[in-house]
């Protein structure tokens, strides 16, 4: 038949949660709807901000005696209950424990805090903003210090979406009294 292409269209392979755990020891990567990305390491500013904000909430998590748990990246969340999804945010604040086992979290946390490189920006604000929505997240931001600021979605309310600067303070949706300053973080 003239103007067919008979040629199979080729299919991408469909990855699952065995193939993580079957990488190379050191080698990190996440898993969205059956699609491998590899990590790279963090710069410097990546992990400092981790440390300041892991330790700012919980301190004042235990400071408000609230039943909430936070945990930096390498934390696995199992976002949906399939073998195709598995996410390792850069902080993840959990207030659910019977989400929680040896393995991580079983579902969405309540809050989940990206940081931002050039090499997971589209990830950050494109695909995981959607897969986080839908599995559940109640708030989640996406910490840029390329451009010092802070996207800060309320996913809970639908509220509107806010851009902060880093010396702006950041109120926290889940929590009415918490608000963070990302430049205190840095001194």
């Amino acid at each position: 038949m003239k103007g067919v292409n008979n040629m199979a269209l080729q299919q991408e392979k469909t990855y699952t949660i065995d193939d993580i755990y079957s990488l190379p020891e050191g080698q990190r990567a996440e898993l969205i709807d059956g699609k491998i990305y590899m990590m790279t390491p963090p710069v410097r500013i990546h992990q400092k901000l981790v440390a300041e904000l892991v330790s700012a909430l919980h301190r004042y998590i235990k400071d408000n005696n609230g039943d909430c748990e936070v945990y930096p990246s390498p934390f696995a969340v199992f976002l949906n209950a399939d073998d195709k999804n598995y996410v390792e945010p850069d902080i993840s604040v959990i207030c659910d424990k019977s989400k929680l086992d040896d393995r991580g979290c079983n579902g969405a946390p309540d809050w989940i805090i990206e940081i931002a490189s050039p090499s997971t920006s589209t990830l950050d604000y494109g695909i995981k903003l959607f897969k986080y929505r839908t599995a559940g997240v109640r708030e989640y931001w996406i910490i840029n210090p390329m451009k010092d600021s802070v996207m800060v979605y309320d996913l809970e309310h639908n509220a509107k979406t806010n851009q902060y600067s880093f010396d702006e303070l950041i109120p926290a949706s889940i929590y009415k009294d918490l608000n963070i300053r990302v430049a205190d973080l840095l001194l």
